[in-house]
C-alpha cells in the first residue's frame, strides 16, 4: 500500500509540475526551451533557498525527475562542493551532482542516432 501513496504523490507533483509547463505554453508566448531554461532556473533557486527539498520528500521521483528537479540536483551539489572544498566547489559541484544524468542523456541519445534514420525537414 505504501509504494502505492509514494506513486500517487509523484503522479500529482509530476503532473502539477508538467500541468504549469502546458499552461505556460498554451496561454504565454514563451517558447517551449525558454520554459524549460526556466524550470532549471527555477529548481536552482529553490533548490538553493530550500524551498525545494520539501517538495522532494512528498514527491520523490516526481519532484526529481522533471528538470526543476535537475535544477534542484545543481544546487544542492553546489552547496554540497562549497562546504567540502571552498571556492573551487562552485565550479566542480553541480557536474559532480548531475553527471550520471548527463551521461545517461548522452548515451541514450547516441543510441537513438545509431538506430534512426535521418530525414530532411522539407
Amino acid at each position: 500500500m505504501e509504494i502505492l501513496l509514494n506513486c500517487l504523490k509523484a503522479f500529482v507533483v509530476g503532473g502539477a509540475l508538467c500541468a504549469i509547463g502546458q499552461v505556460l505554453i498554451d496561454y504565454t508566448k514563451l517558447t517551449p526551451a525558454r520554459i524549460l531554461v526556466a524550470y532549471v532556473v527555477i529548481g536552482v533557486i529553490l533548490g538553493g533557498l530550500g524551498v525545494y527539498e520539501p517538495i522532494v520528500k512528498f514527491g520523490g521521483a516526481g519532484a526529481t525527475v522533471p528538470l526543476t528537479g535537475f535544477g534542484y540536483a545543481l544546487a544542492v551539489g553546489v552547496k554540497k562542493a562549497v562546504h567540502e572544498q571552498g571556492l573551487l566547489g562552485v565550479i566542480t559541484g553541480g557536474l559532480t551532482a548531475t553527471s550520471a544524468g548527463i551521461t545517461a542523456a548522452i548515451v541514450c541519445a547516441f543510441m537513438v542516432a545509431l538506430v534512426s534514420k535521418p530525414k530532411d525537414k522539407s
